[in-house]
């Protein structure tokens, strides 16, 4: 072979080999999303006592993400289910911004995401998924741990659907944020993690949720309070008919509670508050209007007659898988409400995330956070009053 003929087999081998990579390096980006979706689909496909599929997987290679349309994860088989899950649009992306913290991590955002807990569907049976099942499924989905979370215009639902008429209740327009969840910043906080939530509940109630958490830990700490506020409790007759017998006429409901767990210790309290209701409707049967009449007399004693409040107050402590509520402190916090003074209609601020500690538990530097935290309260407590 001559010499030139050897040059031009050169040159052209030269050109073919990178032509080849870059059509192979396309075929693989095109067939990228069928690739992840499959996997996707698989893993839904896999959890027992569950079926889900996703209809479309995007790719965005540049800013390292995916954002999976129209996934669903559904109670039962293909051929019998019952709604659970609905995420229309969950974009997944690295967290660019951890990575100058020598962190690789991912944030997820999720658009009108709809979670439907249906009572019967939870009573275990044998061979029946559990809550591990499909948690650990849905975290395989994501590659990376998830530090920045976002839910936007979501929904939780829970019904029962052996109650007649069905019991449907419902928090709407959620608005959730979590950061720091595997606690790359501020790493000497012993609740490095801040959540925050917003929504509407049936019959109107506006809910909030705040507080931090620390969920590195196997057993997470928290420290969180929550409120529901001015709903109508007319909202609540399919839910109080069916397990009291019981529907209003008019009135609002609320309920507080705030909850701390430290090292797997649980203690906290859930107060539930009436205003100005009225059991007794005028279209209400002879027995309906028998029985609400003799509840409402004990409602008029129990109640708090200058607010016009019914309210309590039910603590509970213990580790997390025995949680009992005080009974007695229950019934004496009714009487408390309506003879001694009226439950007011916001959270106590009474549990701090210290009250969780048993005994000599909490260490020195948990001791210094924490009261740091309290100054930090008071000061915010005395600034208005300085103006």
């Amino acid at each position: 072979m001559s010499e030139p003929t050897k040059r031009r087999g050169f040159k052209k081998k030269r050109y073919t080999i990178p032509i080849i990579i870059i059509v192979l390096l396309i075929a693989f980006r095109l067939y990228l999303p069928t690739l992840v979706k499959n996997y996707v689909n698989k893993v839904l496909a896999d959890i027992p006592g569950y079926y889900g599929q996703v209809d479309d997987i995007d790719i965005s290679l540049i800013r390292g993400a995916y954002v999976i349309n129209g996934m669903y994860l559904n109670k039962g088989t293909a051929a019998s289910q019952v709604p659970f899950l609905s995420f229309p649009e969950s974009d997944i992306s690295i967290e660019w911004k951890s990575l100058f913290k020598g962190k690789i991590v991912s944030e997820i955002i999720m658009t009108a995401p709809e979670v439907i807990y249906v009572f019967e569907d939870q009573k275990k049976e044998d061979g029946d998924a559990n809550v591990d099942d499909w948690t650990k499924a849905l975290t395989d989905i994501v590659p990376i741990d998830i530090n920045h979370f976002e839910v936007h215009n979501g929904k939780l639902a829970f019904l029962q659907l052996s109650a007649e008429p069905n019991i449907d209740l419902q928090i709407n327009k959620l608005e959730l944020t979590a950061d720091n969840l595997r606690n790359v910043v501020e790493k000497g906080r012993i609740l490095p993690s801040p959540i925050r939530a917003s929504g509407v509940s049936i019959g109107n109630g506006k809910v909030a949720l705040e507080g931090n958490m620390n969920l590195v830990k196997e057993i997470p700490d928290m420290d969180l309070s929550f409120s529901l506020e001015n709903a109508d409790v007319t909202a609540l007759n399919d839910f109080t008919n069916y397990y009291a017998g019981l529907d209003f006429d008019n009135g609002t409901f609320g309920i507080y509670s705030e909850i701390a767990i430290a090292n797997g210790h649980l203690v906290g309290y859930v107060k539930p508050l009436l205003t100005d209701t009225k059991l007794i409707g005028k279209d209400d049967s002879f027995l309906e209007v028998l029985w609400e009449g003799f509840v409402g007399f004990f409602k008029f004693v129990l109640k708090n007659q200058g607010t016009d409040t019914l309210a309590t107050k039910v603590p509970f402590e213990g580790d997390l898988n025995n949680v009992e509520a005080g009974v007695w402190p229950t019934v004496l916090n009714i009487f408390e409400n309506a003879w001694i003074k009226a439950f007011k209609g916001e959270v106590d601020n009474d549990i701090n995330y210290k009250d969780a500690f048993k005994k000599g538990e909490i260490t020195r530097k948990e001791k210094r956070e924490l009261r740091k935290k309290e100054r930090e309260a008071r000061r915010k407590e005395q600034e208005p009053k300085k103006g």
